[in-house]
């Protein structure tokens, strides 16, 4: 299957995947790649709100710029829309299965054993974005590489 479109999902869609998919854009440019790249959370809660403060921080701090996103609840039609669903911690791969996506991939399989990218928004102040980065940065990097064929 040829990989035209990703759309990597976390809870709330206010942390990882706004990461997620800010890594990803910024990679397939330097790639020079045609993908269509989104992200979005199985929950309702920040619908159109912005990434969190301290993801658009370490974003920012590593060359990416996140802020413009603005949070969006993942549809089933995403299902069909998208060549591949990403969820970034098991619960999130269980939440899609349940909502009917057949085939999600774990973000963490792809550098680090199948590990859960963990959750940054339940940490304390800045403690752990930057672990949780350097995770998504890996894992997106190694996902396109392995899925995506270069032009």
């Amino acid at each position: 299957m040829e990989v035209k479109s990703i759309i990597f999902v976390c809870l709330g869609n206010i942390c990882r995947s706004p990461l997620a998919e800010g890594i990803a854009k910024q990679y397939i440019i330097e790639k020079n790649l045609d993908l269509i790249i989104q992200s979005a959370g199985t929950g309702n809660w920040h619908i159109d709100e912005p990434p969190c403060e301290n993801s658009i921080k370490v974003a920012k701090l590593n060359g990416v710029d996140i802020s413009k996103q603005k949070a969006q609840q993942v549809k089933k039609s995403d299902f069909k829309n998208f060549d591949l669903v990403v969820g970034l911690d098991d619960s999130n791969i269980s939440n899609l299965k349940n909502l009917g996506c057949d085939n999600p991939l774990k973000l963490g399989d792809f550098g680090f054993d199948g590990a859960d990218v963990p959750d940054p928004y339940f940490f304390d102040g800045f403690e752990g974005f930057d672990k949780v980065f350097e995770m998504i940065d890996v894992c997106v990097r190694n996902l396109i590489d392995e899925k995506v064929k270069s032009a």
